[in-house]
């Protein structure tokens, strides 16, 4: 679901589109349910209810099938396949709602009509959809300034996510060699102005391999007075990516770049939601835990519970709780290391646990203590830390929120296991502090349904 930043606006319209459909398929529902008339004891609130629990439900299951995931939905023969299953699915757990709470249901040939009338109109909306945002007037027009690597990557990604962003072609500064195509380059920068009118460009992206002495600060002035956006390399990598450039750019950029707006009241909101949330997780997962001990201790001799220090907030320490999964004393000889690919160490039952994320449910005491938060960067261990602090740059800037159970670089990114791999996850974990929400935080948490479902990413 998450591709590019929070949300593509191609994303934005299909959920959009989704919920909407679902909401007046159902309400088209009830009427047919009642002949044309609502049940005169049932208030508009509850109506409303009733629909929005219906239409909730339709695009929860659609983002688990990943119909909003644009990489696994790009070969459009495989919507109608999954749209199928969603269909399926949907019907499975409105029943089992519906069974615990009769008053909300529909009548079975009411639920089967209404749910295939809104398969259809899903079928059509998700294979359109995309189109409308490539026709003339929906898209942007973007002339790239530069014509180094960095600039071809801009392109890479404008092609590889969902996005209305179309490219013009590209402006030569004198002496910047060129890694893009010939036929791409459209002028150099005495006429880029003239090219920006002409081509219709709606933003210019500053992508130099050297600015001093070469940026047209005339011509990007006129430029920007005239209604044209202008934007650098890194801002707009970040907006199709939902990455952050770290080795690409100067403290100044940081400081200057809006974002990283998190202030007591919004950690007061998080800390009482990670409370709720968790106490609530506690209560449900509970009758597990003890089938889940029985079974590490019939594995391998040790204790269930793992203990280890981790770095939180401010790099302050604490104890990590997580269901034990390696054999005891697994680092004896080795001192610490990251996990591998089939990594002798980790038991039977210790596989299971990891690729189902089960050995991280002890992490929800964490998030009560107030060591850890649900959502959040992963928490790293000391030794790890001070070696990654001098290999990777801002770094230490990922310390400044709690870390989570979950994150945007746990949902986005495989599992880590190298300092390339540390380097990547930057990006993603600099992206969430930059742009926290609590409306980001659900999406990551619907994401982690996906993760912990289909078991991806766990080692």
């Amino acid at each position: 679901m998450l591709e590019g930043g929070l949300m593509s606006k191609v994303l934005m319209l299909l959920i959009s589109g989704d919920f909407f459909s679902a909401a007046l398929i159902h309400y088209l529902g009830l009427r047919f349910h009642y002949l044309s008339s609502l049940h005169p004891e049932e208030t508009p609130s509850f109506i409303l209810l009733r629909i929005a629990v219906f239409a909730f439900v339709l695009v929860l299951v659609t983002s688990l099938v990943e119909l909003y995931n644009s990489q696994r939905s790009k070969d459009k023969k495989f919507v109608p396949i999954r749209i199928l299953i969603s269909l399926a699915l949907s019907f499975c757990t409105l029943s089992v709602i519906y069974s615990q709470l009769p008053q909300l249901k529909l009548t079975l040939g009411v639920m089967l009509i209404v749910l295939a009338t809104f398969g259809c109109l899903q079928l059509l909306w998700h294979l359109y959809c995309p189109l409308l945002m490539k026709l003339s007037g929906m898209t942007k027009r973007v002339l790239i300034l530069g014509v180094g690597p960095m600039a071809q990557k801009l392109e890479q990604s404008m092609s590889m996510t969902d996005n209305n962003y179309v490219l013009a072609g590209y402006v030569q500064p004198d002496g910047e060699v060129a890694a893009v195509p010939a036929m791409q380059i459209l002028t150099s920068l005495d006429g880029m102005l003239d090219t920006a009118v002409r081509e219709n460009v709606k933003k210019i992206v500053i992508s130099l391999s050297e600015r001093r002495g070469v940026l047209p600060v005339k011509e990007l002035l006129q430029a920007r007075f005239s209604g044209i956006e202008v934007v650098d390399a890194a801002s707009f990598h970040e907006e199709l990516t939902g990455t952050l450039l770290v080795k690409n750019v100067n403290p100044g950029w940081f400081i200057y770049s809006g974002g990283f707006c998190l202030n007591d009241f919004k950690r007061s909101v998080k800390r009482l939601n990670d409370i709720v949330l968790s106490s609530i997780g506690i209560l449900l997962i509970s009758p597990l835990l003890p089938l889940i001990a029985l079974a590490i201790k019939l594995g391998s001799p040790g204790k269930v519970l793992f203990r280890q220090v981790r770095l939180g907030v401010n790099e302050r320490e604490f104890c990590i709780y997580k269901f034990r999964t390696m054999r005891q004393d697994a680092e004896r000889d080795t001192g610490a290391v990251w996990s591998q690919e089939n990594d002798p160490r980790i038991t039977g039952v210790g596989k299971f646990l990891r690729k189902s994320r089960l050995d991280e449910i002890p992490q929800l005491f964490n998030v009560l203590k107030g060591d850890m938060a649900l959502v959040g960067p992963r928490p790293e261990r000391p030794e790890f830390v001070s070696k990654l602090k001098e290999e990777i740059p801002y770094y230490s800037k990922r310390h400044t929120m709690k870390p989570g159970v979950t994150g945007w670089a746990q949902v986005k990114y495989p599992y880590g296991a190298s300092i390339e791999d540390a380097h990547e996850k930057l990006k993603y974990d600099l992206y969430y502090i930059k742009h926290y929400s609590l409306s980001h935080d659900f999406l990551i948490a619907l994401e982690t349904v996906k993760v912990v479902l289909f078991g991806r990413g766990g080692r």
